[in-house]
């Protein structure tokens, strides 16, 4: 079944539609300098993939061009692991759209690829130890950027955790803080959240995790928390509360996410995936018989 699901179904085309159309105002907010220069020949371009990679953005870099009227034909499948250097998608059109969308289209697939990079280490460490709990994202992403970078999360073989304030209740320190308990918090939250959306308290002890639990709510997130101690905890709620979510958050990497495997730990959230990946090298080159598209060094002659 796997297989057969597209992920890039799980965007609205409205939505795909008006994010590409603002990253393109954003780029050309009144004028096409460029674009009098190069006119509406016809033209093609070649993508090209100079780091290695998995290849994600493909609906976004689709949909830019689609807004220009020019056509892409892609040689690898979306999640495909890229290295360089080689030809990933051929761009045609006039020759003003495509540079029109050059950068903008660039600057999507680099970033998603680069997220998509990152997750798809994350997802084989935890395949690679036979772990089966969810590895996530978390809320910390780019703005103006955050279902790209949701997207490309899925695409890498991880979850993306919830998508904003309005699509679970995450109750974090500052709201305990100021609702004065982790009981009055979860219960003012249910009254408005109803039996549809689930809880999430992060805890710093088992004290609080108990509290979450007892008041009802369906998630813990343990906050934090060195492995041998997670575990501890993290056995001792599953003991009490064995229908509880249990979740580790916090300084988690692609060093040390190994350490905190358990079968008692449903899942574990990185912020590292959207805020500290390292982005995938592409380039978009117009095809000309007597011009080198890879843009070699320049060394002394």
């Amino acid at each position: 079944m796997e297989n057969n699901i597209h992920k890039s179904h799980i965007l609205p085309p409205v939505l795909l539609e008006e994010t590409v159309r603002s990253w393109l105002k954003e780029d050309t907010p009144s004028f096409d300098y460029g674009g009098i220069v190069v006119g509406d020949q016809q033209e093609s371009a070649v993508l090209l993939c100079k780091s290695a990679g998995v290849l994600a953005g493909v609906p976004f870099f689709n949909a830019i061009f689609t807004q220009l009227k020019c056509t892409v034909v892609w040689n690898y499948p979306e999640g495909a692991s890229l290295k360089p250097i080689c030809e990933v998608a051929t761009v045609s059109g006039n020759a003003r759209n495509i540079l029109l969308g050059e950068r903008t289209a660039l600057n999507c697939l680099t970033r998603c690829s680069g997220v998509a990079t990152a997750s798809r280490k994350y997802a084989d460490i935890a395949e690679s130890r036979k772990w089966t709990g969810e590895i996530a994202g978390t809320r910390k992403t780019t703005p103006g950027f955050r279902v790209a970078e949701k997207y490309a999360l899925l695409v890498g073989g991880v979850s993306t955790h919830r998508h904003d304030l309005s699509s679970m209740i995450m109750l974090k320190d500052n709201h305990i803080w100021s609702a004065g308990s982790i009981k009055q918090a979860v219960t003012a939250a249910r009254r408005v959240g109803g039996f549809s959306t689930k809880i999430e308290v992060e805890c710093r002890s088992l004290t609080e995790a108990r509290e979450a639990a007892s008041s009802g709510a369906e998630i813990v997130m343990l906050d934090n928390f060195e492995p041998k101690t997670a575990h501890g905890v993290a056995a001792t709620l599953k003991g009490e509360f064995p229908h509880l979510i249990v979740e580790l958050s916090g300084g988690v990497n692609e060093d040390n996410i190994a350490g905190y495997f358990s079968p008692h730990i449903d899942v574990i959230s990185s912020s590292q995936l959207t805020q500290g990946y390292s982005v995938v090298n592409f380039s978009l080159k117009i095809c000309k018989s007597d011009r080198d598209p890879t843009n070699p060094m320049v060394g002394q002659s």
